[in-house]
């Protein structure tokens, strides 16, 4: 019996593979989970076993979203402290994190997820460190919701265990034990993480950043990604108060502190990155350690801009980041192909900065390796999994832009009319096809007022 085909004919596609090969009006073949075919022009003819033919005549197709860090949770606490930087942001908001539990997070998980699926994504990282006494399963929740959304997941299980009384950020009341992190974070890994080529849900060890954990959390913690062969994930470089913190406290800067902690390889992306010394680019090349770029977030908390350019020159994997919605409140990551390209523009590089098509690469291709995973997502190629979106530009908000590419980066968030997380479709003319949305919006809303009033 044919395997089932999806044939999609007559869009602009953006590979975004090795050389970056465009068409303008070609064709893809998706054999089940697996892109089958790309190229130029019309699909082959007398293809067996064909169950959907579509006409996207008006569309660019490009690879699904990767969405390299978040913090799901803060969706229930969008919009407070807007005048904060970072630290005092953060002395604001966790006494109200802390209260957060199972079916919170839960909810917050839909409404990120639901969100980040509708504007393109197809995979995401959600990294969540905020675990207190008696709170459920909250793992287990964002995984849960994961699944009924149809997006990649990445749980990068962090914890933090440097409350106040040990000179840390975290008030005590908010941080764990270092045995019990540990204990959990592995019990994640066993219960959760799928190491498969086509993996819906993995897990990473995530300790939160230099300034919320101690040094034996994250030497203990790099012990055990890497015996359980999982990757790492951490909060760097993104303040220069984080700077300051991490000389006062180790007298060095933060990538040589993690350096000395073992934070540093090709199984390690870190958040931001945003205060780097030429010396800290070529320890991050020298390694492969990747780094997720939030432009938004950065400038939303006053953080600065990343010298991603330079990161980019150098050969560090970089990919995109929405950041924790708290931070970033469309929690939408199309708009960070935008916001990456125009800020970036603004720095150093100016003009010679990015453009449409780095910042597209960033998105899709570059997150795809900061994740550990382009060789199976984050481009358009035979033997690689159906992760594809079909934006519409023939409205009026794009039709004039000649180029696709300026059009989807650009532009106005172009509507999605259909995302396929291998094969299997998330979303459809807009919407989202497993998830009720109206009821997500109704759940968030109801469990924010609840954080709120405990």
């Amino acid at each position: 019996m044919p395997v089932p085909r999806t044939v999609i004919e007559n869009c602009a596609v953006a590979t975004v593979d090795e050389h970056d090969t465009e068409y303008a009006r070609g064709h893809l073949v998706l054999a089940g989970p697996l892109i089958e075919s790309v190229g130029d022009g019309p699909a082959p003819r007398g293809l067996e076993g064909v169950v959907r033919r579509i006409d996207a005549t008006g569309h660019l197709a490009t690879p699904g979203l990767i969405n390299t860090h978040h913090h799901f949770y803060q969706w229930l606490t969008r919009g407070l402290a807007a005048e904060h930087g970072l630290f005092d942001w953060l002395v604001a908001l966790y006494p109200l994190w802390s209260r957060i539990d199972e079916p919170m997070v839960r909810a917050a998980a839909r409404g990120s997820l639901a969100v980040l699926a509708r504007g393109g994504v197809t995979t995401a990282a959600d990294h969540h460190y905020i675990h207190p006494r008696g709170s459920g399963d909250l793992s287990g929740a964002i995984v849960g919701a994961a699944r009924e959304t149809g997006v990649r997941l990445t749980l990068a299980r962090g914890s933090m265990d440097l409350g106040a009384s040990r000179g840390g950020l975290p008030p005590d009341f908010a941080v764990e034990s270092l045995d019990g992190a540990l204990a959990a974070t592995e019990e994640t890994i066993d219960a959760h993480h799928d190491a498969s080529p086509d993996a819906m849900v993995q897990i990473a060890v995530a300790p939160c950043s230099p300034f919320s954990v101690s040094a034996e959390l994250l030497r203990q913690g790099a012990e055990l990604a890497r015996r359980k062969g999982v990757r790492l994930h951490t909060h760097g470089s993104e303040t220069a108060e984080e700077e300051r913190y991490c000389r006062q406290r180790f007298g060095m800067g933060p990538t040589d502190y993690l350096a000395s902690t073992g934070w540093l390889g090709p199984d390690v992306w870190m958040a931001h990155c945003v205060h780097m010394t030429d010396e800290d680019i070529a320890a991050f090349a020298r390694t492969g350690t990747g780094v997720a770029h939030c432009p938004s977030s950065n400038a939303r908390l006053a953080a600065g801009i990343a010298r991603v350019p330079d990161l980019l020159a150098a050969g560090v994997p970089v990919g995109l980041g929405v950041d924790g919605s708290a931070s970033n409140e469309s929690g939408e990551l199309h708009t960070e192909l935008r916001n990456a390209l125009l800020i970036s523009r603004l720095g150093a590089h100016r003009e010679h900065a990015l453009n449409a098509r780095r910042a597209l690469r960033l998105a899709t291709h570059g997150g795809a390796r900061v994740l550990g995973r382009a060789d199976r997502i984050g481009s358009l190629e035979p033997g690689k999994l159906a992760d594809l979106v079909l934006w519409r530009l023939d409205t009026l908000a794009h039709a004039s832009i000649a180029d696709p590419v300026a059009a989807l980066a650009l532009g106005a968030p172009a509507p999605v009319t259909l995302s396929l997380v291998g094969g299997e479709t998330v979303v459809e003319d807009g919407r989202l096809t497993g998830v009720d949305e109206e009821a997500v919006a109704r759940s968030t809303r109801e469990q924010a007022r609840r954080l709120g009033s405990v």
